[in-house]
This record gives C-alpha cells, structure tokens and sequence, in this order.
C-alpha cells in the first residue's frame, strides 16, 4: 500500500479564514516522523517540490478547484502543472464550500465537455474529486460523471459518503474508474446533518465529522480490500479535514492513529 500525506490532515486548506495554518517545516516534519514518504502539495504555493525533497519526500500531486461548468470560460490555459496526480474539483466559483448554485443542462455539457478534454490532455494523471459543496457532489452527479465523461476519480471516501454516495458501493461498480484516493472516515450522524441542511460543511468539519480511520463509520477495509482485487496501484492519502483552533493542536495524533489502522489491515 502506498501512504502518503496532505497538508488539510494539518489543517492547512486554501479556503479563506479555515482556522490556523501551520507552518511547512512544521507539517513535512511531521509527516516524515510517522515514516510518510511522500505529501500532495497542499494550496498553491504552501509547498515547493524542494522543499518536500529536503525533508525526504516526494510529491504524489494536488488538488486544484476549476470552474468547469461556465461555457463562456476554458479552463485549460489555467490549470497548473503539478508533480504526480492532478486531482481537480468541479469549482463553484465561491470561496469555501459551504453553498453551491444548481447546474443546469449548458453548464453540465460544459463540464463534461471540459472534463473529457482535460482527460485527453493530462490522460491518466488526472482525477476528478467529487466533493461537498462543488458541482459535483451527490450521487446523482457522481453517475452522470461517470456516464457522460472518461475522467478517472479519485475516492474521497468521506466525500463521497457526505454527498450520499456510497464509497464502497461505488468501488464494486466502477473500481476501474478510481486512480487516486483520499482515505477519510466520517461520523455519519454529522454528515447527515450536512445533507440534511442543518449544518454548512465548515461546521461539520469544526465539530470533528471526520474521525480517525477505523473509528467512524465508513468501511475503510472493505474499500481497501476491493480496491487491491481489483488491481489498484495508485496512492492512499491520508486527507482528512481539520480546522485548528492554534499553534498547540496536534493533528499528527490523528494521522498517526489513522496510519496505524491501515497498517494492521495489512
């Protein structure tokens, strides 16, 4: 099993006002004391591929939200070149993600259209990340993703699970779609006051919707197991929203406890 980390496990995110954000040296600290090998970048310009190196690490890609639904805007020239997986979310055009527009039928031929040049141009290392508070969010989206474009997906299992879709359910049906992961699990009692309208996505995060892997109530073994039959060989990583309230929350003790998990699954 490949590991790897994300900055958001450190509370570091690119939406405005998140909560604290710690410094680089600190988080690539971290992650090489739990023996990670390698981080996704985190929001443009956290972190440098020299930066990662010094510390031992490698880069396994990032996550970059786009506007792909407007037809009045190609998004092509802007997206960056990233070391490893380009992990894109179907932006909304909003700071954060706790309210989104609906999509009508110009912006879904849009995005699809976008997605599957994209896929042409970037080929197999790129991965549409469904996403709470994107244009891509329920399970009805995530099918007409599927069914209407050849973009791969990266599981975000808590996400996904969020959105009303069901990550191992989903890697039964199309496991060959998924070429890059985020392993989250989720308090489903929280996300279902996210679905539900009573609490906005921040909040959800705020109030810890997101636990530690194995403690929460996504299947993470299942998804794992079926993953591994089916052939995958692409990244997990360890990403799970947290917000910090300061410089003395230790979101390495939840990193360590979810690497831990994962280890005794092998």
């Amino acid at each position: 099993m490949r590991l790897a980390g994300a900055p958001i496990s450190w509370g570091v995110c690119e939406v405005p006002g998140w909560g604290h954000q710690l410094d680089p040296e600190r988080v690539l600290g971290e992650m090489r004391e739990l023996g990670l090998t390698a981080t996704e970048l985190g929001p443009e310009g956290f972190l440098t591929p020299s930066l990662i190196a010094s510390y031992g690490l490698g880069a396994v890609g990032a996550f970059v939200p786009v506007v792909l639904h407007d037809p009045g805007h190609d998004p092509l020239p802007g997206i960056p070149e990233v070391d490893g997986m380009l992990v894109l979310a179907a932006a909304t055009g909003r700071d954060g993600y706790d309210a989104r527009p609906v999509l009508d039928e110009t912006g879904w031929a849009a995005m699809l259209a976008n997605l599957d040049r994209i896929t042409a141009e970037r080929g197999p290392g790129v991965a549409l990340h469904p996403h709470v508070g994107t244009m891509v969010e329920t399970r009805d989206e995530v099918s007409r993703v599927l069914d209407g474009s050849a973009v791969p997906l990266c599981l975000d299992t808590g996400h996904l699970l969020i959105g009303g879709t069901d990550p191992a359910e989903l890697v039964r049906q199309a496991a060959g779609r998924v070429s890059h992961v985020h392993l989250k699990d989720v308090d489903a009692r929280l996300a279902a006051r996210v679905s539900g309208g009573e609490l906005t996505y921040t909040q959800a995060v705020r109030a810890g919707v997101y636990r530690p892997l194995g403690q929460g109530d996504v299947d993470i073994a299942g998804i794992v197991a079926g993953l591994d039959a089916s052939g995958y060989q692409g990244w997990y990583v360890m990403e799970q929203d947290v917000i910090l309230a300061g410089p003395d929350d230790r979101p390495v003790d939840d990193v360590r406890t979810s690497l831990a998990y994962l280890r005794s699954l092998a």
